[in-house]
Order: C-alpha cells, then sequence, then structure tokens
C-alpha cells in the first residue's frame, strides 16, 4: 500500500511542505507541527498576518467568529473560516480556504488547503490532505483503549509508530461520512471515500470505497 508522505500528499498545498518533506512516513511528523508552527510563523509577511499573543498567527482576510477559541501555537490561512463554538486546543496549522465549523476541535494537527471540518468533528493528531472532507460528526480516534502505542496495521504488515496518540492520516481528495470513527492509526489514500457511520481502522487504499462493515472496494473506472 502506498503510505509516504509522497504517496498521500501534494506538498504545494501545505505551508508545511518543508517540514514534511523531512520525513517519510506523515506519523512520524506528529510529534514536532508545534516547533513547526512557530519556525513558519516567524517567517510569515505581517502584512498578511495578524501575529496574536500566544503565537497565533491568522491571515488578514480570514474570518475568525469572536465565539471561536484558538490556542497556540496556531496559524490560520487565507480565507479561512473559523465559525461559532470552534475550539482550536493548539500546534494547528490550518491552511488556506478552510473550513472549522461549529463544535469542531483541532489538536497537533496539520490540516492541508481546503480542508473542511465543519460540523461537530475531532480531529487530534492527524494530518488531513488537500480538499479532504469530513462529514458532520465524523472524529479522529487518536488513543488506544488500552492506552499502548499506535500501530499502523497495512494487510498483515504492521508499523510501529512509536507512538501512544497517533489519529488519521487522511490523503487528497479523501470524503470521509457523517458520524464516521476513523480509528488509531488509520490511513486512507488519495480519493477515497467512507461511508457515513462506519467504524474505519488500517489502511484503506487510494481510489478506494470503504463500505458499511469494513469492506473496501475499488472505485469504478
Amino acid at each position: 500500500m502506498k503510505l509516504t508522505i509522497g504517496d498521500l500528499y501534494d506538498l504545494e498545498h501545505t505551508l508545511a511542505a518543508e517540514y514534511l518533506r523531512g520525513f517519510t512516513y506523515p506519523w512520524e511528523a506528529l510529534g514536532g507541527i508545534g516547533d513547526m508552527i512557530l519556525s513558519v510563523g516567524a517567517a510569515l509577511p505581517a502584512e498578511e498576518y495578524e501575529h496574536t499573543s500566544d503565537n497565533i498567527w491568522i491571515a488578514r482576510d480570514a474570518t475568525v467568529f469572536p465565539t471561536a477559541t484558538i490556542l497556540g501555537p496556531c496559524i490560520i490561512g487565507h480565507e479561512t473560516e473559523v465559525r461559532p463554538g470552534a475550539f482550536i486546543r493548539g500546534n494547528a496549522l490550518v491552511g488556506d480556504h478552510c473550513v472549522v465549523g461549529n463544535s469542531t476541535e483541532l489538536k497537533n494537527v496539520i490540516l492541508f488547503d481546503n480542508v473542511q471540518v465543519p460540523h461537530y468533528n475531532y480531529a487530534g493528531d492527524s494530518i488531513l490532505g488537500y480538499k479532504a472532507h469530513m462529514g458532520a460528526g465524523s472524529i479522529t480516534s487518536n488513543v488506544k483503549s488500552d492506552k499502548t502505542l499506535v500501530v499502523i496495521h497495512n494487510q498483515g504488515e504492521e508499523l510501529p509508530t512509536g507512538r501512544k496518540k497517533v489519529g488519521a492520516l487522511l490523503g487528497d481528495r479523501v470524503e470521509v461520512g457523517c458520524n464516521s470513527v476513523l480509528n488509531p492509526g488509520t490511513v486512507i489514500g488519495r480519493d477515497s471515500n467512507v461511508y457515513p457511520v462506519s467504524c474505519v481502522r488500517g489502511v484503506v487504499p487510494e481510489n478506494s470505497i470503504c463500505k458499511t462493515g469494513g469492506i473496501i472496494v475499488p472505485k469504478a473506472e
């Protein structure tokens, strides 16, 4: 299966491109997101980004509603909308033209450009690729119930992450249906879809459909 950063993401669509090029697999990048944001943020042009207290950079053409809560370090990109009641807990790089919706919570994440997490979503310790979309109520579960380290399960192959917290790694243009749960260490390849109310674990190949009950089929040509 295609699991590398190059397999999953077009790095032209994120301020984290240089940082991500330093890793092979996306979960390897989760530990340094906060420091990366501080470095990238310090180089952002003041005429384009307002640098607020607590290491928060917000593009001047972004829309952030007064009842949203944002903790640093954090970058909010151009023409992104952070809606009422959103909670960004820090270590969050949110790209351009994104939507962070009502009651959505973000923590230790990279959202590429044009990502939508618009309704009652949780994304933690995760990377969401260009134009990825999470339907209403879908979440990334980032800690196993037994609190052991997360392992990526890939058709009989086991790839240890060495991390207690790993959410989901969504490739470019992934669509996740409403009220789905992506279990710790889920990887979904580019252009794949997840049915609503699904419980997803392991690896979903690119250009696939993950149906109810974990059935995975290739998309029709």
